[in-house]
């Protein structure tokens, strides 16, 4: 049984997309991360997720991370309205990074991987970050934004897998259609 380590309804909306069949089952992993590297935490916190998961389920187990980073800073989710708006005014303008760490624990080994997409977002005022974060949105999402949402407006280009900043990106399902899994069925 495939088991999605993930209590995100981005991540299981995508993942049924190409899987028929999988179970949900959230991680109680901590998410507490002393590295500083977006690309190794989103990795560590991934690992953590599946292994937390595996060990309660077994099966297949898909843990992922996603972070957003400017300028090596990481945006995780804002604990308020005030933290929104300070990290939306810092993506104004900017070029960041998003990473998601992924882990695939299959047949005894664990596949894991980081995709990296870059997004450039538009100059922001104060009054359409405020109408923003007044939706409510921006609160459970890392950098404050989704890209599959409202945010997607705040956007002017992306470089990479638009699934990666949505949270889930296409390389882990390639990975499972490679251990084995039917990805498209007829």
């Amino acid at each position: 049984m495939l088991v999605l380590a993930s209590a995100s309804p981005r991540r299981r909306e995508i993942l049924a997309r190409f899987i028929k069949e999988f179970a949900v089952i959230p991680s109680n992993a901590d998410e507490k991360c002393s590295l500083t590297d977006p690309e190794e935490v989103a990795l560590e916190l991934a690992r953590r997720k599946a292994r937390e998961v595996h060990s309660r389920a077994g099966g297949t187990v898909i843990g992922a991370d996603t972070v957003v980073s400017v300028e090596g800073r990481i945006l995780g989710k804002p604990k308020n309205e005030n933290e929104a708006y300070e990290m939306l005014k810092l993506l104004s303008g900017r070029v960041h990074r998003v990473t998601t760490g992924y882990c695939i624990i299959h047949g005894g080994r664990e596949h894991c991987g980081a995709v990296v997409t870059e997004v450039k977002f538009r100059e922001l005022d104060d009054g359409i970050i405020k109408a923003y974060i007044a939706t409510g949105e921006p609160m459970d999402k890392a950098g404050a934004y989704g890209i599959q949402g409202l945010g997607g407006l705040f956007v002017e280009w992306i470089k990479g897998d638009y699934y990666n900043v949505v949270g889930f990106p296409m390389e882990i399902i390639w990975k499972l259609r490679e251990l084995g899994f039917e990805v498209i069925s007829r």
